[in-house]
């Protein structure tokens, strides 16, 4: 007796679901085991999504190196880290201060970096200062000094390691970047144009050290959701409709801390060259940018020009 086919479409769901939970697992567990033995730094460990990236890489049981700008929460974390592991199956991390703002002192931390482990497997570019103003309200201290943390900063650490990498032939960069870096937006001047940088530099870099075994990583993600579960912030709605879709659509998404951090693990395992974690709607912006420019263009201001995009700012 033949299947009725009436049963073939909830047959097929039930063979695919099964064989994506089965895919799921397999590179969950690869996951894990790829990393393992690892030397991994992550330069801001203590944000969110860097907490939660140091859980996913220490459960692993890779060697890292957590840095960050304040060393309270950097004990923080190394306890949480600790107490619930098991020393049998992970490393100890070993914790670097690191401020990007303070560029004086990036060779010092180049050195101890070094010297944690001999050697730099990984290098998790996840630090950022994020500024949103008109630009007139914005001084040339504050541009110099989101750029030191979105661009001079990582970049200088970047070339500190990458002598390491060559000499072992062998490393990986993984760049988290905004997706600011492919699409500004306006009362994100500096900002936008660090990321516009720091994409550069990476890209460029990606091509040069190709030829050592060294492979570059970049992940453009929407904003960072922390409250994705409490819901968004309730705000008085543009009176533009087009602009009121696509505000709502980006108040509404993101990505959250945990779903960043799962996704760095995939890239650093996979080494994919570049990554884009976005809703539709920023894929449709990103086309758009390149096919209709004037289009664009015409949207955006007419966002800015809408009261409520004023009252966003205060």
């Amino acid at each position: 007796m033949g299947l009725p086919s009436v049963m073939v479409l909830p047959l097929l769901i039930v063979v695919f679901a099964g064989v994506y939970y089965v895919y799921n697992e397999v590179m969950r567990f690869m996951s894990k085991s790829m990393v393992r033995n690892k030397v991994v730094v992550i330069t801001d460990a203590v944000s969110g999504m860097g907490s939660e990236c140091a859980r996913l890489f220490h459960e692993g049981g890779a060697r890292l190196v957590l840095c960050g700008p304040s060393w309270d929460k950097l004990e923080s974390l190394y306890d949480s880290l600790c107490s619930g592991s098991d020393p049998s199956k992970t490393f100890t991390p070993k914790l670097v201060l690191l401020d990007f703002s303070d560029m004086e002192n990036i060779s010092d931390v180049v050195t101890e970096i070094g010297e944690c482990y001999g050697c730099v497997d990984v290098l998790i570019c996840n630090s950022s200062m994020k500024v949103k103003a008109p630009v007139q309200n914005l001084s040339l201290e504050m541009d110099k000094t989101v750029m030191d943390v979105n661009y001079f900063g990582p970049i200088t650490l970047a070339k500190g390691v990458l002598p390491l990498m060559i000499t072992r032939r062998m490393g990986q960069f993984v760049l988290v970047n905004s997706i600011q870096g492919k699409l500004a937006l306006p009362f994100r001047t500096c900002y936008a144009a660090s990321k516009h940088a720091v994409q550069a530099f990476f890209d460029c870099l990606r091509a040069e050290v190709e030829e050592y075994g060294i492979s570059v990583s970049t992940i453009s993600h929407t904003f960072i959701n922390a409250v994705a579960e409490n819901g968004a912030p309730s705000q008085t709605p543009p009176t533009n409709p087009l602009w009121a879709y696509i505000s709502s659509k980006l108040n509404t998404h993101g990505v959250t801390p945990s779903s960043l951090a799962h996704e760095i693990v995939r890239t650093v395992n996979r080494q994919n060259r570049e990554v884009l974690l976005a809703h539709p709607v920023p894929w449709v912006a990103l086309y758009i940018r390149s096919l209709l420019p004037s289009f664009f263009f015409a949207v955006v201001a007419a966002g800015v020009k809408d009261g409520a995009m004023d009252e966003q700012l205060k």
